[in-house]
């Protein structure tokens, strides 16, 4: 629109409007008209007939425009009002929020224009109300969006922690391209891979003999039928026979198939069994299991143990070493130690238990070397040996091809030589079985012996166990 001095409107082409058709002008020319005089009274009200929200407004003729404007609106429309006054009127729009009796409330965006020779102020209003709408309802879609997110946030935390948590192992895999779009640790593992390493890659290629097309429309149908038994299959990486059941759902209009593995027929809830099986024996058992670390120091025990060593609770004992416990102390446990390392496990050792009051009681004891962790740590089950030594054999009551070895000598040697003879080779047998245990550890097998060194050292030249050993080394 040209705006020059040589406008249509300031060469007197254009006609002055009728006052009859000016205030039908003014009303169309916006949604809500205030004619205001200098001192802010309200002279007509003009609203368009296109508008009819806003009711009957003619009581506001005749009253001050600030009865019907809101506390925060009132300063505004005072400066607006004191620049007219002082002919410094501005073009600027400003919005003013429109009260009545507090019953309802509008806002209005006003552009001023002075009227005649500054006798009145013409207010030319938008109503703002649609755009107050509208940004109620962004805002209100805003905020259910963010619930939305919330809501997914916290769902999708639910299903990792649970995903996370259970046992079975589980995958879910698109039916789409087949390929695996989550899974947990225990199926990683079953696999034979890390979970990084799978999510993304076909579903078909972890199984022998089995193409992804063929192979995840078999796992849909065994899916949608009414068969249970699950599918068979056998993993490619570690050659494990798996049953899997799988089960179909759609989500965000993709359908994913959702797969819980069974190895080798439900050994998982074997071993479960098993576990919960052998948690009960530890706790109820009659012989004493200690587990320690691989120097001896007392990590669990059961109750058992505890009536043994008299002792009140599992803290009394815990941390100590069991060579505490033990009739030759520090000897015991070396040779305990040494053989369980050196093949596994030792079956079969006797010694004694000593309590805090000093009482020892006669035991055997079998200890096994737990490799299968990153410390490795030692399974010691004790037995009371006292109250079977009653019910035993005397130890030197032979048996009967030994009598029938010792009757044969008879005649042909004295009783003396005979004896002398036999005491020698039980004597022989137990100093070798002594050097065995301590791995020819001279001090410990004479303590085991109950000798001294220096006896232990005579006899081991009268059996020429000496020179053998020396021709050993």
């Amino acid at each position: 629109m040209n705006t020059g001095e040589s406008s249509f409107w300031q060469n007197g082409s254009a006609t002055v409007v009728e006052p009859s058709f000016l205030s039908s002008l003014i009303s169309a020319a916006s949604d809500i008209a205030l004619v205001v005089s200098k001192d802010g009274k309200l002279l007509s009200v003009l609203i368009n007939t296109a508008e009819t929200s806003f009711g009957n407004l003619d009581h506001w003729t005749g009253r001050p425009v600030t009865d019907f404007l809101t506390t925060e609106s009132i300063p505004k429309f005072e400066s607006v009002l004191r620049q007219f006054n002082e002919g410094q009127l501005s073009h600027r729009a400003v919005e003013l929020n429109h009260t009545d009796n507090a019953v309802w409330e509008f806002p209005v965006r006003y552009s001023f224009h002075p009227y005649g020779d500054g006798i009145a102020l013409i207010m030319l209003g938008r109503d703002l109300r649609p755009v107050a709408e509208t940004q109620q309802q962004l805002v209100q879609a805003q905020m259910s969006l963010e619930q939305g997110y919330e809501a997914r946030r916290e769902f999708d935390a639910r299903y990792r922690l649970l995903l996370r948590s259970v046992r079975d192992p589980i995958v879910f895999i698109s039916v789409n391209d087949g390929r695996i779009k989550d899974l947990n640790e225990p199926a990683a593992a079953l696999l034979g891979s890390t979970r990084d390493d799978l999510v993304g890659s076909a579903f078909a290629q972890e199984f022998r003999d089995r193409r992804n097309d063929e192979f995840i429309e078999s796992l849909v149908n065994t899916a949608i039928s009414e068969n249970t038994n699950g599918f068979d299959v056998q993993t490619k990486r570690n050659r494990q026979r798996v049953v899997i059941t799988p089960n179909v759902f759609r989500a965000a209009g993709e359908r994913v198939l959702i797969c819980r593995f069974d190895a080798e027929n439900q050994t998982i809830a074997r071993n479960e069994a098993l576990a919960t099986n052998l948690g009960v024996l530890f706790e109820k058992g009659s012989d004493a299991i200690v587990f320690s670390s691989i120097s001896g120091a007392i990590q669990a025990c059961n109750d058992a143990f505890l009536d043994l060593v008299d002792a009140a609770h599992l803290v009394d004992v815990k941390g100590r070493s069991l060579a505490d416990f033990l009739g030759r102390g520090q000897i015991d446990m070396s040779v305990l130690i040494e053989n369980a390392r050196r093949t596994g496990q030792m079956r079969m050792y006797s010694t004694k238990i000593m309590n805090e009051y000093g009482a020892k009681t006669a035991v055997e004891m079998s200890v096994t070397y737990l490799n299968d962790r990153t410390e490795p740590e030692l399974g010691f089950v004790i037995r009371d040996a006292s109250r079977v030594d009653a019910i035993r054999k005397s130890p030197m009551q032979t048996s009967e091809e030994s009598s029938r070895n010792v009757m044969e000598l008879v005649g042909s040697a004295t009783l003396k030589e005979i004896v002398s003879e036999t005491t020698d080779v039980v004597e022989k047998m137990c100093i070798e079985t002594a050097v065995n245990l301590t791995r020819n550890n001279r001090v410990a097998a004479a303590e085991m012996l109950g000798l001294s060194r220096q006896s232990l050292y005579v006899k081991l030249r009268k059996y020429g166990l000496l020179s053998r050993e020396t021709d050993d080394d």
